[in-house]
């Protein structure tokens, strides 16, 4: 079986495969202080939890690795030797793709965004804008003939509300959830309408200019953590994987077996 770990900045997300078919996967939160020892312990004791581990007999025989935490990757690519015995394959340069890259410089663009960009190519076969909520939001644009094209980059819902917490000494620090309606009538449900109806606005407005300078139709696909609460709310987000980024190491697994 392929473990497949993809790490961000605020949170670490696993998923085990056997085949094509994710038979397990869990979201930790990214723990860049802990020893390859600590990790090993964490990673073993979710994937033989009574409930919600892996199926009895499951043995990890490879594993991927997509990280945007430099300090975290060596650790982890020790973890997976030192837990399961296997190497584990790290995204980066010298990894066949199979996408063209055609940002300035290619080594600048993140791993996960290679990674869902390929996942999405693979599923759609057409010209895409993926949107990933992570602690950044980006957006990530594919050309009809599977190519990289680039992207944005803009904070994460949740850098946003803790800056507004931090920053506003009034203002109270809320959950991210849809208010009733936008025009809020006390403190929080103003908040709760800036941030879930202000970020809308921001993906819908965004995903619109992009459409209109590339000049090609384009799918939106939409994964992370809130994009299924963003998409809800969406005028443009078409589809959402949360699943994507981690199937995406799985093809690339595949595809440098």
């Amino acid at each position: 079986m392929l473990l497949a770990i993809d790490v961000g900045n605020s949170h670490t997300v696993l998923g085990v495969f056997d085949g094509d078919a994710m038979v397990g996967h869990w979201r930790i939160g990214t723990r860049a202080r802990e020893t390859a020892d600590e990790l090993g312990v964490l990673v073993q004791s979710l994937f033989h939890a009574p409930r919600g581990g892996l199926p009895a007999g499951a043995t990890i025989d490879a594993a991927i690795l997509s990280s945007v935490v430099p300090p975290l990757t060596d650790t982890l690519v020790q973890m997976v030797d030192k837990s399961f015995g296997v190497r584990c394959r790290v995204v980066g340069p010298g990894l066949k793709t199979g996408m063209p890259i055609l940002y300035d410089n290619p080594r600048e663009v993140g791993a996960d965004r290679i990674v869902n960009a390929v996942a999405a190519y693979e599923r759609f076969k057409q010209g895409l804008i993926i949107v990933d909520f992570g602690t950044a939001t980006t957006f990530d644009v594919v050309t009809p003939g599977g190519e990289y094209l680039g992207g944005a980059i803009c904070p994460g819902i949740g850098i946003s509300s803790q800056a507004l917490f931090v920053r506003a000494a009034r203002l109270p620090r809320v959950e991210f959830a849809r208010p009733k309606q936008v025009v809020g009538r006390n403190t929080v449900d103003s908040i709760k309408s800036g941030l879930v109806f202000g970020y809308v606005g921001l993906v819908d407005g965004l995903v619109a200019r992009m459409r209109a300078e590339v000049g090609f139709d384009c799918t939106i696909v939409a994964t992370g953590g809130l994009a299924t609460s963003i998409a809800s709310e969406s005028d443009t987000i078409e589809h959402v994987d949360e699943m994507l980024t981690l199937d995406g190491l799985r093809l690339l697994h595949s595809r440098n077996g």
